[in-house]
């Protein structure tokens, strides 16, 4: 099967689009089909403007234009991508879509408006822009379009911007060979905590800081430390809100660094912690469990399909509960080693040879 993938983002950019798209490219690849992305960002050595490049064995047509902040935008990509999708012999186009993706909203008209079966794949939680987007997606679907989501809180968003009709569930994937668990050690101070995240507001960096303040003000100096990786725009934001409640000594601000070094820092961690509330999937917090990491993350997010709660980690209704889950894990070193021996012992379900087998599940249920 010849397949054309098609998203805003790509690498070099980082973030969960980024690296699902990628990775399903590589392993679509490996398991027999033809793969070609389009995508609006640009490549490692500024690559734009239709060039093709080749990664990781798949060619790349980077549709950038030079734009400010390299945002991943092209209003007039659409032309030079329907001459290629239709003289390119693909047999499915795979959209990937988020709540603001200009370039995959573009690619979606030009997939079906060629008659080329098409496969819609949300990565996101539509929540208000639902009806919003009721009418395009009736028009897609209208046209043989499927739709898709990486979970099933997304996939109910997507519900609602479609009514009456089936929507999938294909998770992201993972390889669990790429975040080894160390073995399960156990320290009494301080509580080594950790997050992986965009410094964006949607990633609620702030409220994760609060929910810190609130544990360390109840266990008291030296308790705890929380090492924050990522980047982005908020970061001189979050770390004076940092100074101004008072974890100067706390909280770590690590930056970005390599999947390798990521699942290495988890190795010395005791529990993973995220506060993000319209997270689709949270792939960050699967790979920290697939690590061997107790996950305290809300349960009205899609965390909650990666994590079980008092099984593979705690799951809080609200903030508050992620303070008290936080202090819990703290001060119950035996669910502490409980929940992490299960992790380690315990690979995940949503392994890429299973998320390929669902994914191309989906590709025929548009050719049909």
């Amino acid at each position: 099967m010849k397949v054309a993938l098609l998203s805003d983002c790509y690498p070099p950019r980082t973030g969960g689009i980024e690296s699902q798209v990628s990775d399903l490219a590589v392993h679509l690849l490996a398991a027999g089909h033809e793969v070609e992305v389009f995508t609006a960002t640009r490549g490692a050595k500024g690559e734009r403007g239709g060039t093709v490049e080749i990664v990781d064995g798949v060619p790349v047509h980077r549709m950038a234009l030079h734009l400010p902040g390299d945002v991943p935008v092209n209003p007039m990509a659409p032309p030079v991508v329907r001459a290629r999708l239709q003289h390119g012999g693909f047999d499915i186009a795979h959209v990937h879509l988020g709540v603001v993706s200009p370039f995959a909203w573009d690619m979606a008209r030009v997939a079906t408006g060629l008659g080329l079966p098409t496969a819609l794949t949300f990565h996101c939680v539509l929540d208000k822009a639902a009806l919003t987007l009721r009418p395009a997606l009736r028009t897609w679907t209208g046209q043989g379009a499927v739709l898709s989501a990486v979970s099933e809180v997304a996939a109910k968003g997507v519900g609602h911007a479609a009514p009456g009709l089936p929507v999938g569930v294909v998770p992201n994937g993972i390889d669990p060979g790429a975040w080894p668990a160390g073995p399960v050690r156990f320290t009494a101070r301080p509580l080594r905590v950790v997050t992986a995240t965009r410094l964006a507001p949607r990633k609620r960096v702030g409220a994760l800081l609060r929910v810190v303040a609130d544990a360390h003000a109840r266990l008291g100096p030296g308790a705890l430390v929380l090492d924050v990786f990522g980047d982005g725009a908020m970061r001189a934001l979050l770390e004076s809100r940092s100074a101004a409640l008072g974890l100067g000594d706390v909280v770590r601000w690590r930056g970005s660094v390599s999947r390798s070094e990521l699942a290495g820092h988890y190795r010395e961690c005791d529990v993973y912690l995220s506060t993000t509330r319209l997270e689709a999937f949270g792939i960050a917090a699967l790979e920290a469990r697939t690590a061997g990491l107790p996950v305290i993350a809300r349960a009205d997010s899609g965390l909650a399909e990666v994590v079980t709660d008092g099984t593979s980690g705690l799951l809080a209704p609200d903030d508050a509960g992620l303070t008290d889950a936080l202090v819990r894990l703290a001060a119950d070193a035996t669910l502490r080693t409980r929940l992490a021996q299960h992790n380690v012992g315990t690979p995940p379900s949503q392994t890429w040879g299973r998320v390929v087998d669902l994914v191309v599940a989906e590709y025929r249920r548009a050719g049909a």
